[in-house]
């Protein structure tokens, strides 16, 4: 007999078997169905985001963070969206290791992605972050096949024509937050047009640069630059120092020579009122006004006059006139 040939022995042996274990073998099946259903009907949602929930391929429900269930053995799949996390793309360098040292790494990859031609043909190295967040978890899973890769794709885009419509001094000086505006409400634009499901929360303009070779050329020219704007800011400095200065002499001689005016004119009109007042006088009584005016003027010149002498043609030697008003002067200050 050969090696193939079957043994009535065991075949009773196999057959008692089966009677003897047949009545548990159902209940252990049922337990492990039981047992299989309940891994995979449960099912729990990190906090930082939703899960779509999936019938057969069809979004069913979108479930919030915590403990769920679903339909077990595959018929509901739920898939996690981070949708509280905030996400970001990197472009012109990769972040190797994050910490109180991060690391960087720039190869030809991350180079290609950051040399760009501006608007006056000069090349500029720029690097870029853009940060976004997931609004709507089955958009972002249904629309878009590489959501990831289309973000990037964007990004770059949106980046290379808006540095291509400016010069090349003004990526990299003072355009820059002007620059990272206007691209994030254009890769906005296009993803809702998309309708991929996310929010751009910011994009930031990271190191903007010259090429390597330009470098020397380029730190030349901002030092000129500098120069410049500090001859300029003195100059403008000198100047907010000068024209005050010279409006406020320029006010204090209009106001002097407004003083004076007034003064002559009120002076003039004194002198007129006084003239009216003595020619009404003088009307009235000629004789007494001519007579006291000539002892008023006399009283005002004989005084600095100094010395006076009356002569005649005819007489003896000159008399001094005696000097009546110092004497009487003098007894005033000897009698205070």
């Amino acid at each position: 007999m050969n090696g193939y040939e079957m043994n009535p022995d065991r075949e009773i042996d196999l057959t008692d078997l089966w009677k003897q274990y047949r009545s548990y073998l159902l209940p252990v099946v049922i337990l492990v169905l039981i047992v299989a259903a309940a891994l995979t009907s449960v099912y729990t949602v990190d906090t930082e985001g939703k899960a779509v929930v999936k019938r057969w391929g069809r979004v069913v429900s979108i479930k919030d963070p915590g403990l769920h269930l679903k339909l077990p053995f595959g018929i509901d799949t739920a898939i996690f969206v981070p949708t509280e996390r905030v996400l970001k793309e990197e472009f012109g360098f990769r972040t190797v290791e994050a910490g109180q040292q991060t690391r960087y790494r720039q190869g030809s990859v991350e180079k290609e992605e950051s040399l760009m031609l501006a608007g006056d043909l000069s090349v500029v190295d720029v690097e870029w972050v853009v940060q976004y967040m997931i609004h709507d978890p089955d958009a972002f899973l249904h629309h878009v096949r590489n959501q990831r890769e289309s973000i990037r794709d964007v990004s770059e885009a949106v980046m290379r024509r808006v540095v291509g419509n400016r010069l090349g001094a003004d990526v990299l000086t003072v355009g820059r937050v002007e620059i990272a505006g206007k691209v994030r409400e254009e890769m906005q634009q296009i993803l809702d047009k998309y309708e991929l499901g996310v929010h751009i929360r910011t994009v930031e303009m990271q190191d903007v640069t010259p090429p390597e070779p330009v470098k020397p050329a380029f730190n030349e020219v901002n030092e000129a630059r500098q120069q410049r704007e500090q001859l300029v800011n003195e100059a403008e400095k000198k100047r907010n120092r000068e024209i005050p200065r010279a409006r406020g002499e320029a006010e204090k001689i209009v106001s002097e020579a407004q003083g004076f005016a007034a003064e002559r004119v009120n002076r003039a009109k004194g002198d007129t009122a006084r003239f009216l007042a003595v020619l009404k006088e003088y009307r009235q009584a000629p004789s007494v006004t001519r007579r006291r005016l000539f002892v008023e003027m006399m009283e005002e010149v004989l005084p600095e006059a100094g010395g006076i002498y009356v002569t005649r043609d005819q007489g003896p030697s000159p008399l001094p006139i005696l000097p009546l008003r110092d004497a009487l002067d003098r007894q005033a200050k000897e009698k205070k």
